[in-house]
């Protein structure tokens, strides 16, 4: 058997709001929008220039008191997502240009070039450009 991890869940809380920020801000795109009830819908994103093997963040809008208290926290105050990308310099400046929330600055590990950031919910990001 052959398997990888091609979807992850992500608690919004409110879904054209999360939609605006990930595609406008961060440059990723949207996949699938589809309704499938007054309360939910099926929306599915992923990093611009994702292959077909990339992971897809599918958002889903908190719907009770304990999805609602996760928002922003998916990870207890850990990076919860790390974006790799071959152009650093362009794709930094984009970030400050679209001012999204730069934790950390820009600095160099063994790994590459990394900036930490938050999404609108506070949920934190790495952002790594391969050395």
């Amino acid at each position: 058997m052959s398997s990888y991890i091609f979807q992850i869940t992500l608690l919004v809380n409110d879904y054209d709001e999360a939609i605006d920020f990930y595609t406008q801000k961060l440059n990723f795109t949207l996949i699938e929008d589809t309704v499938l009830s007054a309360e939910k819908r099926w929306v599915v994103i992923a990093p611009n220039g994702a292959t077909q093997k990339g992971c897809n963040l599918l958002l889903a809008k908190a719907a009770n008191e304990a999805q609602q208290k996760a928002v922003g926290n998916q990870t207890g105050g850990r990076v919860f997502l790390f974006l790799q990308t071959n152009d650093f310099e362009k794709d930094y400046e984009h970030l400050l240009k679209n001012k999204v929330t730069i934790v950390r600055p820009p600095v160099v590990q063994p790994y590459g070039k990394v900036v930490v950031f938050e999404d609108l919910y506070g949920n934190l990001f790495d952002m790594i450009g391969k050395m």
